[in-house]
């Protein structure tokens, strides 16, 4: 089953197949990047930091340590429809952390 995050303003940004998913996708399939790690941050497809996720939310956090180059997972393949999520709702002040750039994601 398909892990809706939104921003901080309830909005669906992107989803992973399933909770221990590594990848990461915009709201229409497009891969946007992965968890190297096997935590909570996720880094572009290019390896710079794209944001963590906190809750349902993927937040950007206004300071990120460099954690070395992650290396390049492979192509993850096409994720498909994910769903309709909804709405999450505000979520407030988050201390540390501001929405992801809406650059990032293909619309």
């Amino acid at each position: 089953m398909s892990t809706f995050l939104f921003n901080l303003h309830g909005h669906h940004v992107a989803f992973r197949r399933t909770q221990e998913d590594k990848f990461l996708f915009d709201k229409h399939g497009h891969w946007l990047g992965w968890f190297p790690w096997g935590d909570n941050d996720a880094v572009d497809k290019t390896g710079k930091y794209l944001g963590t996720v906190v809750g349902n939310r993927l937040l950007r956090r206004t300071f990120q340590p460099y954690r070395g180059y992650p290396g390049y997972p492979g192509y993850p393949g096409y994720a498909g429809y994910p769903g309709y999520p909804g709405f999450a709702g505000y979520a407030g002040y988050q201390a540390g952390f501001t929405d992801v750039d809406a650059a990032q994601f293909q619309d």
